[in-house]
């Protein structure tokens, strides 16, 4: 009775097409957004800011960024962490050679500069695809972070080979740097979450995103009624590596502070993105933000739960049943439901549309 749309009448072409177009889904979002900029910040303490709710921001952005790029346009990537890396090394050196601009712009400047870097490597998909494209990106992760790690031009020849975010203001309130307050890094995550989440949205529902379908579906099939496969392919590895980049410089100035290349290897960055999009479903923004916090709060929670029992427990024991439990639990969701956290939040609205008689 909730969730019927019944009465809604749609006046225009505009209207049917919107991007919550029953009036539900505009208070549901009206609501969480409310609580993520009012209630959030009030109730949560330091620890739940800076080790949680912002890195599950960073990563639900890296994700979607991803999530454009091989669920929406079918090409595998294993390159997350290079392109996060070269957006954080960007924003670095932007900020240190010309430290006047201001610092979201900055952000904003080292995507186009990661955009830049992917549409590179994003060459060699007009003649390779699937695990053989996963390869090929997967030697752009190797080769850029070895390429941070030995040329200290990128991080300004400083003998720990690590980049700090330097502090800087924007309106005169600290927005980075280790004076800079977890509520406020907190806002700029989220931000630039919501933002872009509703860019990739309006994306995905265009043009290029019914490009990027049916380069996906059947690439062949795509050139034949007109669409362009380089173009279309290149277009979907600049706007993912823009995402990654973006996420990336946030992944540093926002959540550790300081960060060398093993930050962003694979087994830290490139792979956690990628189990976020298959989890939360391939092809949906929403399923890419329902991964992300899947990967970042569940392993919270089973490192806890001994502690919550009165179960004493060596801390390697832990760890290990951690990451027995987490496999476990992923394995099993890809049993349940391949099509990810997306399709279960799907088929939990189309039964509210039917009750009391859900089928």
């Amino acid at each position: 009775m909730l969730y019927r749309e019944a009465g809604q009448f749609k006046t225009s072409y505009a209207k049917d097409q919107a991007v919550f177009p029953i009036i539900q889904d505009r208070w549901f979002i009206a609501l969480v957004l409310v609580v993520a900029y009012g209630v959030v910040p009030l109730v949560a303490n330091e620890y739940w800011l800076q080790a949680v709710l912002i890195p599950f921001l960073i990563f639900a952005l890296a994700a979607i960024g991803l999530n454009l790029l091989t669920g929406y346009a079918g090409q595998l990537s294993l390159g997350t962490g290079a392109f996060m890396a070269v957006g954080a090394y960007a924003t670095y050196k932007i900020t240190t050679v010309f430290p006047e601009i201001n610092i979201l712009v900055v952000f904003v400047m080292s995507g186009f500069v990661a955009a830049g870097v992917g549409i590179v490597f994003g060459l060699p998909s007009l003649r390779i695809k699937g695990f053989y494209l996963a390869v090929a990106t997967l030697a752009a992760q190797f080769f850029i972070l070895w390429l941070f790690n030995k040329v200290g031009w990128f991080y300004n020849d400083n003998p720990s080979g690590t980049i700090t975010a330097p502090p800087r203001t924007v309106f005169g309130i600290m927005v980075a740097g280790p004076r800079a307050t977890a509520e406020v890094r907190y806002f700029i995550s989220l931000t630039f979450l919501v933002i872009f989440a509703l860019l990739a949205k309006n994306l995905v529902r265009g043009r290029i995103g019914r490009s990027w379908m049916a380069i996906r579906d059947m690439d062949v099939a795509a050139e034949i009624i007109g669409i362009r496969p380089l173009q279309t392919k290149l277009l979907a590895f600049a706007i993912s590596s823009f995402y990654c980049g973006v996420a990336g410089a946030l992944y540093v100035f926002a959540y550790l502070g300081s960060a060398e290349t093993e930050a962003f290897d694979l087994l830290q960055v490139s792979f956690p993105v990628l189990f976020m999009i298959i989890i939360g479903g391939l092809g949906s923004i929403l399923g890419s933000i329902l991964g992300a916090a899947f990967i970042i709060l569940m392993p919270i929670f089973l490192t806890n739960a001994p502690a919550l029992f009165n179960l004493p427990m060596p801390t390697d024991l832990s760890k290990h049943i951690e990451e027995i439990i987490l496999g476990g639990l992923i394995v099993f969701l890809l049993i349940v439901e391949p099509k990810g956290f997306a399709r279960l939040w799907q088929i939990a609205k189309e039964k509210l549309r039917r009750w009391p008689f859900p089928y």
